[in-house]
């Protein structure tokens, strides 16, 4: 399919088959399709989890209000942001730049100034938000990527993100469950496959000037 007729065929699925499982190749070009998704200055600020054992998916399950797409879905995907972009965050990415582009790491003091610059003035919270913004574009690659391999998705807000950071130990990694995603296959009897998608009129949506 094409992105656009993708785009068109998903929905957000609410009741997943639980006998359906990814294959690990569609998985894998699902994921390294999300790994090259854009992030300012191309910090990645962010994590990616993806939890499959069922054990911790049910103690997760409890921490987003019971949704069974949480238990239901071939996998889990938790986005969290980065908590600590900070100098040393910085200088990693300019060392990681400098070797893989083979360049000298002097030709990118002024790079690595503009960023530092843009650290210097966030407050924590700003910071935070900066980072979550770039959690949720590759939330969006993911889901394009997904829907392309006619794999249902279902991205969700509806969980307590200090649950989530405490069952899967996120707080000792300087990140925090921004939101998440399941993926898998939608049950033949999910009603919600069978409604209209409902986007306002293209009119109403986009300003051209």
């Amino acid at each position: 399919m094409s992105v656009k007729q993708a785009l068109a065929w998903r929905y957000a699925t609410k009741k997943f088959d639980k006998a359906k499982k990814i294959s690990s190749d569609d998985l894998n070009h699902i994921l390294e399709s999300t790994h090259l998704s854009p992030s300012s200055y191309g910090l990645q600020h962010y994590k990616i989890v993806v939890v499959e054992d069922p054990a911790i998916r049910e103690r997760l399950k409890e921490a987003a209000y019971g949704q069974s797409q949480i238990t239901d879905a071939s996998h889990l995907v938790v986005f969290a942001a980065e908590t600590n972009i900070d100098e040393e965050y910085v200088k990693r990415y300019v060392d990681q730049l400098a070797h893989e582009r083979g360049v000298d790491r002097s030709s990118l003091e002024g790079f690595e100034k503009v960023m530092m610059g843009k650290i210097s003035t966030l407050s924590p919270e700003q910071n935070l938000a900066w980072a979550q913004k770039q959690a949720y574009l590759a939330l969006g690659i993911l889901i394009g990527a997904a829907s392309e391999l006619s794999v249902d998705n279902c991205p969700m807000e509806g969980f307590e993100a200090e649950k989530f950071d405490e069952i899967l130990g996120l707080k000792e990694k300087n990140v925090t469950a921004t939101v998440i995603v399941t993926i898998g296959y939608r049950a033949d009897d999910d009603p919600y496959a069978k409604l209209a998608k409902v986007r306002k009129p293209a009119s109403e949506l986009f300003i051209k000037i």
